[in-house]
């Protein structure tokens, strides 16, 4: 039996895989939890610590730029509207997002995934591109050397603390898991309008997370690679619900390759190189040549 060490966060559709419903055949899974799921982002991209891991968009991206050795597999993991995700204290409705312009607005690293497609949102329906704002950060890039641009700041603060003191003007986080709340008030006021006129005009909803695998093991067993990419498109199957809610999960959450999953990526390559993320010109399709190479266009 082949150990591979696979490093996922627990969601209802790779339970089955993780729990062992769903088996991967001549494989044992060796399962380190990591929670935040974000923290196995650097050992992946910096010393392959893993053989599978999650990964986010905008990570996957400087990565493929700086020829990290791994690619991506086309299963979709985790994403979400993010029209939601930048909030202001108190909500007193003096602030509207073309304000940001000139402001200081926290977020938890500028190569965080959620704040690619905040910012994205804000040049595209506002008119307010990255280079107009200060970004102040608490953690750098996942990649190593990864660019920065002279508008990035670093704080040893918490963001919220930093926001309720005023210090920036509006943060960039999951409310649920942030700390005072109550206090934090989408900057966005009709955020559930504009995540509909979103999906309206794009037809997707953004994408956070992919599966990625080591060059190598893709190179050199790609069958295990395949039948472990089975058990993860089995695991989306499985959580698929009877009848569906048209919930951000159920839209984003997929496996194969669809000009869908295309189109979302390469709005995010888009967003990367107008924000400085990355300096090449990549192509969404691109990210999957390993994959269909060595597994087969499925």
């Amino acid at each position: 039996m082949t150990r591979l060490t696979v490093a996922l966060r627990r969601y209802p559709h790779t339970e089955p895989l993780l729990d062992g419903t769903v088996k991967v055949p001549g494989c044992e899974l060796d399962l380190p939890e990591v929670e935040p799921i974000h923290r196995a982002f650097a050992p992946m991209v910096r010393e392959q610590r893993y053989d599978v891991s999650e990964l986010a968009v905008a990570t996957l991206l400087q990565a493929v730029e700086a020829d990290v050795p791994i690619a991506a597999l086309p299963v979709v993991l985790h994403g979400n509207f993010h029209h939601r995700s930048i909030s202001v204290w108190g909500g007193d409705g003096q602030l509207r997002p073309q304000d940001l312009r000139g402001r200081r607005v926290g977020v938890r690293a500028y190569s965080q995934t959620t704040g690619l497609w905040v910012r994205g949102v804000l040049s595209d329906t506002y008119g307010v591109r990255a280079q107009d704002v200060t970004w102040v950060t608490t953690e750098g890039a996942h990649v190593d050397g990864a660019p920065e641009p002279p508008n990035v700041e670093h704080t040893s603060a918490k963001l919220v603390d930093a926001l309720r003191e005023g210090d920036v003007s509006a943060v960039v986080m999951g409310v649920r898991s942030a700390d005072h709340v109550d206090s934090l008030v989408p900057l966005i006021d009709d955020w559930k309008d504009q995540q509909e006129r979103f999906l309206d005009h794009h037809g997707w909803v953004p994408i956070n997370h992919l599966a990625v695998v080591r060059k190598d093991l893709l190179r050199s067993e790609p069958g295990l690679v395949r039948a472990l990419y089975q058990g993860l498109c089995a695991g989306i199957d499985a959580a698929r619900p009877v009848e569906p809610s048209g919930s951000p999960r159920e839209l984003v959450v997929r496996h194969g390759m669809s000009d869908t999953l295309l189109a979302t990526l390469q709005t995010a390559i888009r967003y990367a190189r107008e924000q400085e993320l990355i300096a090449s010109d990549l192509d969404a399709a691109d990210l999957f040549a390993d994959f269909n190479r060595y597994v087969g266009r499925i």
